[in-house]
């Protein structure tokens, strides 16, 4: 058994690996969308969002669940290893096969727009190649070594961004987003592949499979309703108003995922080995619990209120006002995006003690809330206005955002709970920096009319909302601040060692 301080640094490790490659992806991912986002037209973006609902399903199949139950067994085997590797390849030539050969049932769904056959049959030719790399990467974060996983993100996002660019640059349209998924998809599990000596073996014993269902199947479960619920909108949108809007939700669903996914990514891939490993200690386990809860909402609450108090700068110093009808959604979705994080994070702690039961019931409470907000909202999706051509989107939003804060409030309940704690606890340890972020939000939506242009509105904005979150963090004693300073403070002088 490692000693605290061991532990501590690995976690230390792998969150700033793990930090780094989400840093690295969305700075790239930022630079490709603006370029394309400025190339490629409203349509075009709605062609690509609308292959996108069906690929979210099938790449769910092909994990199945099992990625999450390998992280949260304390040792796999390399007959696990093998066995998940083989499964997962397929299930996604499986899916591969199923969706090419109905693509012409999914033209007709949007529009019967046959621009849509071609474009998903090369899209989803990304099932097969990230099926590849999903063993590869779970070894690398269960050994909390993922600095090659690191690698392999930033190198094939830069490959698939370079052929993005210059397909929608030279007039490919709507294939510049295909291909720019594919190279990515592709280079990326050839690096892991190359770096990683692991080969799998022969092997697929179907008793290993059932051996991983109970905690598989509940992720799976889980998965499957979140999937559903996140892409359920991108359809009823497509098949009710068309895909031009939902080429503007596509654009801001994209953007607001950017923080959303990649938060939820450094969580769970950062704390969930951590938690396994405290699964038989119910006092460490709780106490963990408590200071990942603070650590994310030090992060979580600042850095979504400063993107939402600040997303009309944002969209025109990178966009101009091409997109203008994207703001607001832009902003609903980060609001809903805290929430979605927040759940994640509950849904870390039930997983790493292997009660997907628990996982599956509490995802049954959230989808069935956010399934009556989309009965009570859906007659008002096609509303429009001669000033707002997504009204009825936004109404649409709105409900998806109430159901989100009554699952937050259900999984809170139940993850105190199971993680030998109390609702209360929770809500204590992130309800401060919530607060003190919603204050100083409300302070700059206040002044932003009297800060000039946009470029001048985010700087100024950004430089007072950090500045005073920090320093009043630091009034207050925030022991978290503290620790995460030092942190950076310790690893600064090497960047400027030979």
């Amino acid at each position: 058994m490692e000693n605290g301080t061991d532990m501590k640094n690995r976690v230390a490790r792998t969150l700033k690996w793990n930090t780094l490659d989400k840093i690295a992806t969305q700075c790239l991912y930022a630079v490709t969308g603006i370029i394309l986002a400025r190339e490629l037209t409203e349509e075009e973006f709605g062609l690509v969002g609308a292959i996108l609902v069906f690929q979210s399903f099938a790449t769910l199949f092909v994990d199945s669940g099992f990625s999450y139950a390998l992280l949260q067994r304390k040792r796999p085997t390399e007959d696990d290893y093998s066995t998940i590797l083989w499964f997962n390849l397929g299930v996604a030539t499986l899916c591969y096969i199923v969706l090419a050969l109905c693509a012409p049932l999914i033209a007709d769904i949007f529009e019967n727009d046959e621009r849509i056959i071609p474009l998903s049959r090369v899209m989803f030719l990304t099932f097969i190649l990230n099926a590849a790399a999903i063993v590869q990467t779970n070894r690398r974060i269960k050994l909390m070594d993922v600095k090659m996983v690191t690698v392999s993100n930033t190198l094939g996002l830069l490959a698939g961004s370079v052929a993005g660019i210059y397909m929608a640059l030279t007039g490919w349209g709507a294939w510049a987003l295909v291909w720019q998924a594919v190279i990515n998809s592709g280079v990326k599990t050839l690096i892991l592949w190359v770096a990683d000596s692991w080969r799998p073996k022969l092997v697929f014993s179907f008793s290993i499979l059932r051996s991983f269902f109970h905690v598989g199947s509940g992720v799976f479960g889980t998965s499957f309703l979140n999937v559903l619920f996140q892409n359920i909108y991108s359809f009823f949108i497509g098949n009710r108003v068309g895909l031009f809007s939902l080429g503007y939700y596509y654009q801001a669903d994209k953007w607001s995922k950017m923080g959303v996914a990649s938060l939820s990514a450094i969580f769970t891939q950062s704390f969930l080995p951590l938690l396994s490993e405290y699964q038989d200690n119910p006092e460490r386990y709780a106490a963990t619990t408590s200071r990942i809860n603070r650590f994310a909402s030090y992060i979580v609450f600042p850095a979504f209120g400063l993107l939402i108090v600040m997303a009309t700068p944002i969209f025109h110093v990178l966009f101009g006002t091409k997109w203008d009808p994207s703001i607001i959604l832009f902003q609903l979705l980060l609001i809903r995006g805290i929430f979605t994080i927040l759940v994640t994070l509950y849904h870390n702690y039930v997983m790493s003690l292997g009660k997907s039961r628990l996982m599956v019931v509490s995802e049954i409470i959230r989808d069935g809330t956010a399934l009556l907000a989309i009965f009570i909202t859906l007659p008002y999706i096609a509303l429009t206005t001669p000033d707002d051509i997504t009204l009825g989107v936004t109404i649409f939003l709105w409900g998806q955002i109430i159901a989100s804060v009554i699952a937050w409030a259900v999984m809170l309940i139940i993850a105190a709970r199971t993680s030998w704690s109390t609702p209360w606890r929770f809500l204590s340890d992130s309800l401060p920096y919530a607060v003190l972020s919603l204050l100083i939000v409300c302070a700059l939506f206040f002044m932003r009319p009297w800060l000039g242009g946009p470029w001048m509105q985010l700087v100024i904005m950004t430089l007072l909302g950090l500045s005073a979150y920090i320093a009043v963090n630091r009034l207050l004693g925030s022991r978290i601040q503290r620790e995460v300073l030092a942190y950076i403070g310790a690893r600064l002088p090497r960047l400027n060692r030979p």
